[in-house]
């Protein structure tokens, strides 16, 4: 699962790593990519909303956007499987 954080505030490298760091005891993260207001994380599924807005509002930097993209196995459309599409 992808959750994309959009951050208030950020202006240099120093924000990044604070952000970075705060993330990292957040058990279920498999990555983070930080960068000048976004963060995006890759997880398995199991980080809540609020783990995140709770590890970055120690850090002093305000969220403006939370987005969770879930991923989902496309359904093929058994009519057309019959037809041999």
């Amino acid at each position: 699962m992808r959750t994309v954080v959009t951050i208030a505030g950020m202006r240099g490298d120093h924000c990044k790593r604070a952000l970075f760091t705060a993330l990292t005891p957040i058990a279920g993260i498999r990555s983070a990519e930080v960068a000048l207001g976004r963060i995006t994380v890759e997880h398995d599924g199991t980080v809540t909303e609020q783990e995140l807005r709770d590890a970055i509002s120690v850090t002093g930097y305000v969220i403006a956007d939370v987005v969770e993209e879930r991923r989902v196995l496309p359904v093929m459309d058994p009519s057309l499987e019959a037809h041999g599409i």
